[in-house]
C-alpha cells in the first residue's frame, strides 16, 4: 500500500505477513459460488485464482498527524505461544520494517487496539531477558475498557487467555495502558465508533482531517467478500449475529460516502471505498 493522506495526516501500512486461508476455516456455511459471482473484483487482490484461497494480511497502520505518531493494531508478534501454527513462536523482522518510515519504536506516541484478539495485540510486547515488556516504551496504549474487562476474565484455554498474559497485562503492569470508553478522542483527529459483535468492546477508529474522512475497521469486516455478503458469519466472532447487524449498519452508512476504509486484514492495496453496484455494495481498492 502506498502512503495515503487524509487531510494533513499520513497513513502507512506496516505488514507482518500475508496468509492464505481456506474460506471454510474463516466462514460458517461458506459456498464458493460467492467467489464465482464476485470474481471480477475479488481476483486477484483478495482471492488466489488457482486455489480460491482467501488472502489475509496481518498488518499495522502508522498514522502520522502533525502532533503524534499512532500505531493501530500490532499483529501477531514474536516468540509467543499460540495454538495456530502460523502464529506460534514467530520470528519475523516486523520491527525492522519501521526503518523505511524513518521511525524508531521509541517514537510511537499511541498504540490503539481495535480489539484484544491475539493478532491485534502481539507486538504490544517483546521478550526481554525472559520478561514481556512494552515494545513501544514511550507510548500510551489505548484499550477498550469493555474489551479489557471481558478478556481479563477469560479462563485458561479460552480464546484470548494467552494474549492477555503476554501482550495486554504487561502493558497494564508497566502503567502504559489507558482503558477507555467510546468517548475517547485524540485532539480533533481521532475518534472511536463502537462496533460490537466480533468482540464485546470492538471499536472502529475514525480519522478526520481537513474535512477528509477515514475509518480503520479492525475485524468488523474480515474480508472484502463480506462487503457484498455482510450476512457471512465468521468462526471467530464472540456474537456472530450482532457482528452481522453491526457490519450491515456500517456498510449501509458508508456506501458511496467517499470515506476511505482501512481494514485490518485486506491484502495487497488494502485501502479502498465501499461503492454501490448492480451486485450490491462492493469494495473498490485505491491504487494511487
Amino acid at each position: 500500500m502506498k502512503p495515503e493522506y487524509i487531510g494533513k495526516t499520513k497513513v502507512n501500512k506496516i505488514e507482518e505477513y500475508v496468509d492464505r486461508l481456506d474460506p471454510s476455516f474463516v466462514f460458517k456455511k461458506f459456498n464458493n459460488y460467492i467467489i464465482e459471482e464476485n470474481q471480477s473484483w475479488l481476483l486477484p487482490d483478495f482471492v488466489e485464482k488457482k486455489t480460491l484461497l482467501l488472502y489475509f494480511s496481518f498488518h499495522s497502520y502508522l498514522i502520522e498527524t502533525p502532533r503524534y505518531k499512532i500505531l493501530i493494531d500490532t499483529c501477531v508478534g514474536n516468540h509467543k505461544s499460540r495454538p495456530l501454527p502460523n502464529w506460534n513462536m514467530r520470528n519475523s523482522n516486523f520491527l525492522q520494517k519501521f526503518k523505511q518510515f524513518n521511525l524508531d519504536r521509541s517514537m510511537i506516541d499511541f498504540v490503539m487496539c481495535t480489539h484484544l484478539h491475539a493478532d491485534h495485540v502481539g507486538w504490544n510486547t517483546l521478550l526481554d531477558n525472559g520478561k514481556w515488556v512494552p515494545t513501544f516504551p514511550n507510548a500510551e496504549y489505548i484499550f477498550s475498557k469493555k474489551d479489557y474487562d471481558f478478556f481479563n476474565n477469560v479462563k485458561e484455554g479460552d480464546q484470548g487467555y494467552l494474549s492477555m498474559i503476554d501482550s495486554v497485562r504487561p502493558i497494564v503492569e508497566h502503567s502504559q495502558a489507558k482503558l477507555v470508553d467510546d468517548s475517547f478522542s485524540i485532539d480533533e483527529t481521532i475518534h472511536l465508533e463502537p462496533t460490537p459483535g466480533h468482540t464485546p468492546g470492538h471499536i472502529c477508529i475514525k480519522l478526520n482531517s481537513e474535512n477528509e474522512h477515514a475509518i480503520f475497521t479492525g475485524d468488523l469486516i474480515h474480508h472484502p467478500i463480506q462487503v457484498c455478503q455482510p450476512d457471512l458469519e465468521t468462526n471467530f466472532c464472540f456474537d456472530p449475529k450482532l457482528a452481522v447487524k453491526t457490519r450491515k449498519e456500517f456498510i449501509e452508512n458508508n456506501t458511496d460516502q467517499n470515506v476511505i476504509i482501512f481494514p485490518a486484514h485486506f491484502s495487497n492495496h488494502t485501502k479502498g471505498l465501499i461503492k454501490s453496484s448492480k451486485m450490491g455494495s462492493v469494495y473498490k481498492v485505491i491504487k494511487s
